[in-house]
């Protein structure tokens, strides 16, 4: 499988907290997901010639994986074209985190892209609602990411087909954080977590949605193995509060 994932930085350009949660770059990380495997990787950034969104590099992608972050404007209507245009003829796309708000998203999910957002370094819990999708196969009911970046709804997503994960914010914000679309012969998902001075994409649930979704897009989705049913009913305590009892010590 070719994969393309794109920065609107290369891995040269990320410094400070960057560098810190990502010493080889946020591009290396997302390709440490499929470590081991025979697929064909390739980096791609916006200070590239066709800001790294050629007609001849999108031709042989199977699955563009896209994170971005403050260059929105100025990725061109032209690559936001290409790119609309090679999903809609069967390239996989993957959104991660601030892409919502990139011109290819926002084309293709017919959205604004719009959210609510803040930067306050507490945790967050994603919750895998639709465990029989091959997105979510194998991955447990709950993700525990101890500081991301808070985004909540209203989420201008456009109409997603599907809503595959969840996260809770400690600040009582909720957000539709695994969607997907299917547009034209081509599959996109947009996935919130990873913020870039955070590790999240060290996290192996977030390895193992990265990796699910990538193969989903390409077509060849994984076989579905939910995680276990409960047999009754459970009466459980918040969880908040063990994050409390923690702080006291």
């Amino acid at each position: 499988m070719n994969l393309l994932i794109w920065n609107e930085h290369a891995p040269e350009e990320q410094h400070g907290a960057i560098r810190k949660a990502y010493p080889e770059g946020m591009q290396q990380a997302v390709a440490d997901v499929f470590r081991g495997e025979n697929h064909t990787i390739t980096f791609g950034w916006q200070s590239q010639k066709d800001q790294g969104l050629s007609e001849e590099v999108l031709a042989k992608t199977d699955v563009l994986l896209y994170w971005a972050h403050c260059l929105h404007d100025q990725l061109s209507d032209a690559a936001a074209e290409r790119v609309a245009a090679h999903v809609e003829a069967g390239m996989g796309a993957i959104f991660l985190h601030s892409a919502h708000w990139s011109k290819p998203f926002k084309k293709l999910s017919k959205g604004t892209g719009t959210l609510v957002w803040r930067e306050d370094k507490k945790h967050e819990r994603l919750f895998n609602v639709n465990p029989s999708h091959p997105i979510a196969s194998g991955v447990p009911c709950e993700i525990f990411l101890p500081k991301d970046e808070m985004y909540g709804e209203p989420f201008g997503c456009g109409q997603p087909d599907e809503i595959i994960f969840i996260g809770w914010f400690p600040g009582g914000e909720i957000f539709r954080s695994g969607l997907t679309y299917y547009r034209g012969k081509g599959r996109v998902f947009y996935f919130q977590p990873g913020h870039e001075t955070f590790p999240v994409y060290k996290n192996p649930g977030i390895m193992k949605i990265l990796h699910n979704a990538a193969m989903w897009a390409a077509g060849k989705p994984e076989k579905s193995a939910p995680y276990p049913a409960a047999d009754a009913c459970k009466y459980v305590l918040p969880k908040e509060i063990g994050i409390r009892l923690l702080k006291r010590k």
